[in-house]
C-alpha cells in the first residue's frame, strides 16, 4: 500500500505547540493550509533537536560563499507566531523518525515526520544484516522557506523551554508538587 503523504508545500503556518500542564505536558507538530490542519505527536527532545538543527541549516546557509539565498540571522518580526495550536488537537500519528533537509530549488528546509513503528515480532537486533524495512503508512512532509523555518525554530525552542524549571543541583525538572534529586554519591 503506498504511503499517505500529508504534504505542505507552503504552509499557511507550522509550529510546534503543546497541550497540558508543565510536567505532563504533550507536544504536537502542527502544519495549517487554508482549512487543512494536521497534528503529529513529537516529544520534547525531538522537537529541541528539530529546532536546533534547522538553526544550523540556517546559520551554514548564511555563512555558504556563493549562497543566492538571503538567510534572516534572526526572526523576521512579521513570521513570529504565539499562538496556540489550532483546535481541536487530534494527532494523525505520533512521530518516530524524522528528517530535515534543505531543497535549493525553492530555497525551503524540508522537514518529514514518519509514525513510531511498533512491531510484534521484535526480534530483529540492530546488527542484523538482513533488517525488514517497513513502508509507513503516513507521513508528514512539511517545506518551509528560510524566514519561516527561523521563525519555528525560535518559538519551537521558546515551547521547550517554558517547562518545568531545571534543578540547579541535579538538572533534573522540579516537579510542582516538589523535588528530591540524589547526586551521584548519596547512593
Amino acid at each position: 500500500m503506498p504511503t499517505i503523504v500529508h504534504g505542505f508545500d507552503w504552509p499557511d503556518r507550522v509550529v510546534v505547540g503543546t497541550v497540558g500542564e508543565p510536567g505532563a505536558r504533550t507536544f504536537y507538530l502542527q502544519a495549517r493550509a487554508g482549512r487543512r490542519v494536521v497534528s503529529v505527536g513529537i516529544e520534547k527532545e525531538q522537537s529541541a533537536l528539530l529546532a536546533e538543527k534547522i538553526e544550523e541549516i540556517l546559520d551554514e546557509l548564511m555563512n555558504a560563499e556563493g549562497n543566492p539565498v538571503s538567510v534572516p540571522a534572526e526572526t523576521p518580526i512579521e513570521l513570529v507566531d504565539n499562538d496556540p495550536l489550532e483546535q481541536p488537537v487530534d494527532a494523525e500519528f505520533r512521530t518516530g523518525v524524522m528528517s530535515l533537509g534543505w531543497d535549493p530549488s525553492t530555497a525551503q528546509i524540508v522537514i518529514e515526520a514518519y509514525p513510531l513503528v511498533v512491531t510484534e515480532d521484535d526480534d530483529s537486533s540492530p546488527f542484523d544484516p538482513d533488517p525488514v524495512e517497513v513502508e509507513p503508512a503516513e507521513m508528514l512532509m512539511v517545506r518551509i522557506p528560510v524566514g519561516t523555518a527561523r521563525a519555528f525554530a525560535k518559538r519551537t525552542l521558546e515551547v521547550v523551554g517554558a517547562g518545568r524549571p531545571i534543578c540547579p543541583v541535579c538538572g533534573s525538572p522540579i516537579d510542582p508538587e516538589g523535588h528530591v534529586h540524589t547526586l551521584p554519591g548519596d547512593l
